[in-house]
């Protein structure tokens, strides 16, 4: 069993990387990162993941530009205010870095798992949805560790899950209705170095039983963390 100092390395270095390299990722470790990810927990052992894999650079470009055009928030109207900055460590970065890699993973969420689940959860849209999305979660995270156990590299991209990005997405690669669009996995080689991790302190974030107001931090600190004052 996995000693809690070697996990907790592991889970340092997961990382988002922004820039990739050309150098191909096997089929070995596209299988060995999906299996991981299939003993994620799951809300009644559903499973509603679907893992579709994208290695024709074609697709690849063709995904990429649907996010490029759809996914990314719009720019400030004509004498409005100008748009939130980025949150810690993003102003570096480009949002569409992730296109250079070789490989994309994205996860898919069937739906029709619902009908199968308890009572309550068919009846109860927030009771659902929280489910559904978290069994998808646990099941994404447990690709990028694997892939990091692997001395692989990869990006979170959320713009799939955008209502256009998603219809495109579907389109290109023939994916029928009742799955969501979850996330992307972006996966390959990268030298680049991602600069220091922010993290808040451990004393900041537990909590023990009962809290009140003053536990937690105000509008302040979190417009502050963010670099909005």
């Amino acid at each position: 069993m996995m000693e809690y100092k070697s996990f907790l390395e592991l889970a340092k270095n997961r990382r988002s990387y922004w820039q990739f390299l050309p150098d191909p990722v096997s089929d070995e470790d596209i299988a060995r990162i999906v299996d991981a990810a299939r003993y994620a927990p799951s809300g009644f052992n559903s499973q509603p993941w679907e893992f579709v894999v994208v290695k024709d650079q074609e697709l690849r470009e063709s995904i990429a530009a649907a996010i490029a055009e759809h996914g990314r928030p719009p720019g400030p109207k004509p004498g409005g205010p100008p748009p939130p900055r980025p949150g810690p460590g993003l102003g570096r970065k480009d949002p569409m870095g992730f296109k250079t890699a070789p490989v994309f993973i994205i996860l898919w969420g069937d739906t029709r798992v619902r009908d199968f689940g308890p009572p309550g959860m068919q009846h109860d849209d927030r009771r659902w949805q929280s489910t559904f999305l978290s069994s998808l979660a646990i099941a994404y995270q447990y690709m990028h560790l694997a892939a990091a156990s692997l001395g692989l590299k990869s990006k979170w991209v959320s713009a799939v899950s955008s209502p256009a990005v998603e219809v495109k997405i579907r389109e290109l690669l023939g994916i029928p209705e009742g799955f969501l669009a979850y996330d992307l996995m972006a996966l390959g080689h990268s030298d680049f170095q991602p600069p220091p991790k922010k993290l808040r302190e451990l004393s900041e974030v537990l909590h023990f039983d009962r809290c009140g107001e003053a536990d937690f931090r105000t509008e302040e600190e979190v417009r502050e963390y963010f670099g909005k004052r």
